[in-house]
């Protein structure tokens, strides 16, 4: 892979105390993103996977360790800091939708938008649509959906913004293996024709295999 660096770990450790007990969540992990590629973590229940894409995410602060994301230095930084660090930056899928029910589908898709304080023009919601293969369902609201639909809706939410990093923890876990499939396919073309890095946590190693790294933690390491 060639693509800039966009988020850059070293030694990055997550601790916490669980009563007279220091739990290791992440023990030391280097790790380096790039443009345009797809890197997918995997392992066991408890390995640290979520913990390890929380702090790519900027969602959780390092107990130690370097992390850098789009080039600037975040381990230290405050909640607002990192508000600004994610802004725009990076979007994000999750294996819970979260959906607003009362919002119809394009409303849902340009609700970053709104945050950002960018006006959400049309054209560009409809060619969002119809990436994710939703331009039919712009005015259904969730409710008239089905899983592998809104999970579709949430991937153009996260896409509108026009991230360079997409994270998704689980993003198929609640799809049939069909539906998951197609899901990933709009991950590929991200990856492919936009250059998005593409990180996710999954336990389908189906389709891991189709990601250009694995990095499989064991014990908040990641394994040789």
């Amino acid at each position: 892979m060639n693509g800039d660096i966009l988020i850059s770990g070293r030694e990055l450790r997550r601790h916490y105390r669980r009563g007279s007990e220091t739990v290791r969540a992440l023990d030391g992990v280097d790790i380096d993103i790039r443009a345009g590629e797809s890197v997918c973590i995997v392992g066991p229940s408890g390995s640290g996977k979520t913990t390890l894409i929380n702090l790519l995410s900027a969602l959780d602060a390092p107990t130690s360790g370097e992390l850098t994301i789009g080039g600037r230095r975040v381990d230290g930084l405050t909640e607002h800091e990192l508000v600004a660090v994610r802004r725009g930056f990076l979007g994000y899928v999750f294996q819970q939708f979260h959906l607003i029910p009362t919002l119809t589908v394009a409303e849902n898709v340009a609700l970053p938008l709104l945050f950002l304080g960018r006006r959400a023009d049309t054209a560009d919601i409809g060619c969002v649509l119809d990436a994710v293969g939703l331009a039919d369902r712009a005015r259904h609201l969730p409710k008239e959906l089905s899983g592998g639909q809104m999970q579709r809706v949430a991937i153009g939410r996260a896409l509108v913004t026009r991230p360079r990093v997409l994270m998704a923890d689980e993003p198929t876990g609640n799809l049939d293996r069909h539906t998951g499939e197609a899901v990933f396919e709009i991950f590929e073309r991200a990856v492919r024709e936009d250059e998005v890095a593409l990180v996710l946590t999954t336990h389908n190693l189906a389709l891991a295999e189709r990601c250009d790294r694995t990095l499989s933690l064991v014990d908040g390491r990641i394994a040789r």
